[in-house]
């Protein structure tokens, strides 16, 4: 756990903050303090209030009532713009970036330097040498002030938010779940970057769904649910139960839960596959009952295996067998076989986000879609089965949380009455608690279902594969590794296989 400056006054205090939208009331009073020099871990599920909160801070909505003071002056931004002249800087997992602009022109975007005055031409020299001195404070000098964003890594191009932050004065920083999109090595550049932040005095909310990441870097934390505060405290004295409690209301006993699982029958064999240009070989057996887990590295190929075996991308060497079916294969095919997948793109893949629950819930079985009568109460028992909080089969999905919408796309392979179901990074931008629901929607596959399905999951959340799964193979570069036991396992040793491969022969 980091070590951070709390003895100052606040930097940032907000006091009863209450807004309302309508008849919901998205913030019943909240607080939140933050001091120079420190980290802020502010955590909560989905809809707790958190991006509520962020707008209000950033000068997007106005509060209802409460009150806000930057450096013990009152603080009301009247819009975004006054926020960032006033020291306020947002980092928002969807960077806000002009992709065709370049480095230089990014960071002072809105502050430019002119010659002659504000109607003179643009400084370049001054913008390159104001931006550059700004990616040297956060010890990336390798960025080119000339290079086009649009080109750069998504781990730079949030190194470039950032200094555009530091460029104008930020004096609090807010960063959105930072290390969502970025692989572990990225990762542990942006914990250091946050440290050396914390170091030069800037207050730092961070928002995140990872709880040990937050242990991790956090000095102190806030927990919202439903819209107010409901605790917090130095980071060093809390566990992990307790704060996972305090975001869902209630005693977590067992965030994985795990039935009784007995093995039956073989129903995926896979044998040297290779596709193009990933995997470069890969072999195991996918059992009914049972949940196998796929860790790795980004960029090792997990997602090509899976789509490899969905249709969905080519096969060039191997055999897979599903059932009796062996050779090559298109997804539609794959449906009808019994083997279907859950993208980890959700919004860009596995959803119609314009289209209604019913709608996304039932594509895949065209009857479904042709009886619309039939369509209404389908719907309304799978929502009731797996728990999926929304108005109805008519909502548009895209308005749901992104447990919810996991949910959706789970139930359509059920659905659809599949027996392997593949799933990629199932839990990924979702919050503890609808994580927790996932997981116990997983395990009543291979232990509730009659007959058990067989679950092949790839994530990258280490703890995740260790809680859920029964059987661990690692792939590095392409190749995958030989299934062992998940008790066989620890991070660790995860991670030191992702990163240097194994030379056994995959099982």
């Amino acid at each position: 756990m980091a070590e951070g400056v709390t003895t100052l006054a606040p930097r940032l205090e907000m006091r009863g903050v209450r807004k309302r939208f309508g008849a919901t009331q998205a913030l019943g009073g909240v607080d939140l303090s933050v001091s120079a020099g420190e980290v802020h871990a502010l955590l909560g599920q989905n809809g707790a209030g958190k991006s509520t909160l962020m707008k209000v801070l950033s000068g997007a909505e106005r509060p209802d009532a409460g009150e806000m003071k930057l450096d013990g002056a009152p603080y009301a931004p009247s819009d975004p713009q006054a926020a960032r002249r006033a020291g306020v800087a947002m980092i928002y997992q969807e960077l806000s970036l002009a992709p065709h602009l370049t480095v230089a022109e990014n960071i002072l975007l809105g502050v430019e330097p002119a010659r002659g005055g504000p109607l003179g031409l643009l400084d370049r020299a001054t913008m390159r040498d104001r931006a550059a001195r700004a990616l040297a404070e956060l010890q990336h000098p390798g960025i080119r002030t000339s290079t086009v964003v649009g080109t750069l890594p998504i781990a730079a191009q949030q190194i470039v938010e950032i200094a555009r932050a530091v460029a104008v004065g930020c004096r609090v920083l807010v960063l959105d779940e930072p290390t969502s999109s970025l692989a572990r090595a990225d990762a542990e550049a942006m914990f250091a970057l946050v440290s050396r932040l914390r170091a030069q005095g800037h207050a730092i909310v961070y928002i995140t769904h990872f709880i040990e990441e937050a242990k991790r870097l956090a000095d102190r934390f806030t927990v919202l649910r439903d819209g107010q505060t409901v605790g917090g405290g130095p980071m060093a004295t809390a566990t992990v139960p307790e704060i996972v409690d305090l975001m869902v209301g209630r005693r977590v006993e067992q965030l994985y839960p795990r039935g009784a699982r007995t093995r039956g029958e073989a129903l995926l064999e896979v044998t040297d596959l290779a596709g193009a240009p990933k995997p470069t070989r890969a072999s195991f057996t996918l059992h009914r009952g049972e949940v196998l887990g796929i860790a790795g590295l980004v960029g090792a190929g997990r997602t090509e295996l899976l789509r490899a075996l969905a249709g969905l991308d080519p096969v060039v060497a191997g055999r897979v067998k599903l059932g009796t079916v062996t050779g090559p294969t298109t997804p539609g095919a794959r449906w009808a076989q019994g083997m279907a997948l859950v993208s980890e793109d959700r919004k860009g893949e596995g959803l119609a986000l314009g289209l209604s629950v019913a709608d996304n819930l039932t594509l895949s079985k065209l009857p479904a879609i042709v009886r619309p009568r039939e369509r209404r109460p389908l719907t309304e028992r799978w929502i009731k089965r797996l728990g999926v909080r929304c108005q109805g089969p008519d909502q548009p999905i895209g308005e749901l949380s992104g447990g919810n919408q996991q949910k959706i796309a789970i139930a359509r392979l059920l659905h659809h009455g599949v027996d392997v179901l593949l799933l990629d990074e199932p839990t990924r931008g979702i919050d503890v608690a609808s994580k927790a629901q996932i997981y116990d929607l997983i395990d009543g596959l291979v232990t509730r279902e009659a007959p058990p399905k067989a679950v092949l999951m790839v994530s990258s959340y280490l703890p995740e594969l260790l809680g859920v799964c029964d059987r661990i193979a690692v792939m590095c570069r392409g190749r995958l590794g030989p299934a062992r036991p998940a008790s066989e396992w620890t991070e660790a040793a995860l991670v030191h296989e992702a990163a240097l491969g194994s030379d056994s022969e995959a099982a």
